[in-house]
């Protein structure tokens, strides 16, 4: 085996054992800041926070809970290294929205095991779409939507809640 491949197998095996210790939990009030934080770290390293941001991320239990929404968190060893976002936007609409993972945790499976619990959580509610905007630049993010059975599509409106989005995707279930 050359020393190239051996190393990714490493490093897949440890982010095996890393993703069986992560575990997923619901919105909890004394993890609010985290929310903000997650958040707040990955747009201000690669966008900047837009208002809207700043209301969700400020007040989650009327912006994101309150409309029919739900939050989760991804913690390891106790440590939260994760969240994500159920957004309502309408009757049977949900949006996949505010997720984000601690950097030195990417790749280790947290990011996927929050989309299964918005995914899970859509068809609990038997939504009918389930959709997400982002950004090119996002291409590790936009990797993971499109495994998740996410599919690219035309924006349906004018126009987004974010100057940065411009990646639109519906989840149309795994193939």
């Amino acid at each position: 085996m050359a020393r190239g491949e051996l190393t990714r197998e490493i490093l897949a095996e440890h982010a095996r054992i890393d993703a069986a210790r992560v575990e997923i939990h619901p919105y909890r009030a004394d993890w609010r800041e985290h929310f903000y934080r997650l958040n707040a770290g990955w747009l201000e390293r690669y966008f900047a926070l837009e208002p809207i941001d700043r209301q969700v991320l400020s007040d989650p239990d009327t912006h994101v809970l309150a409309p029919g929404g739900a939050i989760f968190f991804a913690a390891l060893d106790g440590e939260v290294i994760g969240t994500c976002a159920l957004l309502k936007e309408a009757p049977g609409v949900y949006e996949v929205s505010k997720m984000a993972v601690e950097p030195g945790f990417r790749g280790r499976g947290a990011g996927g095991l929050l989309l299964d619990a918005v995914i899970a959580e859509f068809r609990r509610r038997r939504g009918r779409t389930l959709f997400l905007e982002s950004n090119r630049k996002l291409a590790p993010a936009l990797r993971l939507y499109e495994r998740a059975g996410f599919v690219h599509h035309p924006a349906p409106r004018p126009g987004s809640h974010y100057a940065r989005a411009d990646v639109y995707m519906v989840y149309e279930g795994k193939r």
